[in-house]
């Protein structure tokens, strides 16, 4: 069922889908080191994704967003790099509420 609700969401609301998961998936991991590497990682890669898009030059997204965007995922990539699977709570709690707000204002721009 989930699957056929997926193919019904616009591209927006797929990616701010994504994030939402990346946003559980660390929370859920934050007390298991190697779930955590994992959640990690995963975040990374989709942080490096929206990275790529954003610097794409037919991306025509306001290039104030598009730096926003480039230093959250500068931010991410940081922190994640340099605590990994040790990572604070308060980090932790800054990438997933970073996944979580981007992935609303995502829904938000889908709505308008």
């Amino acid at each position: 069922m989930l699957a056929n609700n997926l193919e019904s969401l616009s591209i927006r609301e797929m990616d701010a889908y994504g994030l939402v998961e990346a946003a559980v998936a660390l929370d859920l991991a934050r007390d298991n080191a190697a779930q955590l590497a994992l959640a990690l990682e995963n975040n990374l890669e989709l942080w490096v994704a929206i990275r790529t898009l954003v610097s794409m030059s037919n991306n025509s997204l306001a290039s104030e967003t598009k730096e926003n965007l480039r230093k959250l995922s500068e931010y991410i990539a940081q922190t994640t790099f340099r605590e990994g699977a040790t990572m604070t709570r308060s980090n932790l709690d800054s990438l997933i509420n970073i996944n979580l707000q981007i992935s609303e204002g995502l829904l938000e721009g889908a709505r308008h």
